[in-house]
């Protein structure tokens, strides 16, 4: 059965609208990438599991993506079923919040300053969504997502609905089992405590000033292009991948209209029309220099989504 017959059948067959070639630069933060054969918008968790589950009947290729803030697609696009997770949910019972994997990181980091919850004012002004924040174990400031998962809803790759405690998770440094398992979080709760909301917006406003002050503040990037590296005698046990692409001259690096932001050296920004091909080549660039000078292999930590 070629791919068009099967695409057909899961047209006919998904309860709910289905879009054809999509163009999927409107959903990353790069702004960049071509088309997804098929592309679901997903709000509810049966969807999410009936996405999935006549994906894998059919034979489709499928990718899962929130807020497109850690991805890079290919210019080709990409050759199947595209998931956009969307599911939303705000609740608090007791001190535990759980929200759906489609909420704001940042939204949330407000949602549980309002509800006088501290916890996560690390995430302040981190883009992306609770869903893809709990796969990639995301973190600042040496606190991550990991630490005050208590437990989350996954969809499995066969479509089936079940929930697991934050030891499943096996978090380590922007690493969780999702990544190997494909699993798809659809809610996730976390432990948080009460305290003086004065307190918590003050370290959020704090957090963010220094945001605003080494990263760009519009959505051009992917943010940190490549993982910290594993070093004990470091702070937080990690070397700034950026202190190493700063030694190498990584500011003063572009591929067309892909360049290195002025203020940070691991953070790769689309400066006007530059296409993901470019973007891929000064990551690859700047991966080259920082092993002929340190002998180091930095690692991405954006994924790169179809055929480069």
């Amino acid at each position: 059965m070629g791919p068009d017959t099967r695409y057909r059948s899961f047209i006919q067959r998904f309860d709910g609208p289905v879009k054809q070639n999509e163009v999927l630069s409107a959903y990353t933060t790069f702004r960049t990438g071509g088309a997804a054969d098929l592309f679901v918008d997903i709000t509810e968790v049966d969807s999410l599991s009936q996405a999935v589950t006549l994906a894998r009947e059919l034979d489709v290729p499928f990718f899962v993506i929130g807020g497109g803030s850690n991805l890079l697609v290919s210019d080709n696009g990409y050759r199947g079923l595209i998931i956009r997770n969307s599911i939303l949910r705000r609740e608090v019972k007791g001190n535990e919040m759980i929200v759906g994997a489609g909420e704001s990181l940042d939204a949330i980091v407000d949602y549980a300053t309002a509800c006088s919850l501290t916890g996560l004012e690390f995430a302040a002004g981190i883009w992306g969504t609770i869903g893809g924040a709990v796969c990639g174990n995301a973190g600042a400031f040496g606190s991550q997502i990991g630490s005050i998962l208590t437990c989350a809803e996954l969809v499995d790759r066969e479509g089936n609905v079940r929930s697991e405690a934050r030891d499943y998770f096996r978090f380590t440094y922007r690493h969780s089992i999702l990544k190997e398992t494909g699993e798809i979080v659809s809610y996730a709760g976390f432990e948080l405590q009460p305290s003086d909301r004065r307190e918590i917006v003050r370290r959020t406003k704090e957090i963010r000033s220094v945001r605003k002050r080494k990263h760009p503040m519009t959505p051009c990037s992917a943010g940190c292009f490549f993982k910290n590296v594993e070093d004990a005698a470091q702070p937080h046990g990690k070397l700034a991948a950026g202190m190493l692409l700063e030694e190498v001259g990584a500011k003063t690096m572009r591929v067309g209209d892909a360049a290195v932001f002025n203020e940070h050296a691991n953070i790769i920004i689309n400066a006007g029309s530059a296409s993901s091909k470019d973007i891929r080549r000064l990551a690859d660039i700047l991966k080259a220099k920082v092993k002929q000078r340190f002998d180091v292999e930095l690692q991405e930590e954006v994924i790169c989504v179809g055929d480069f």
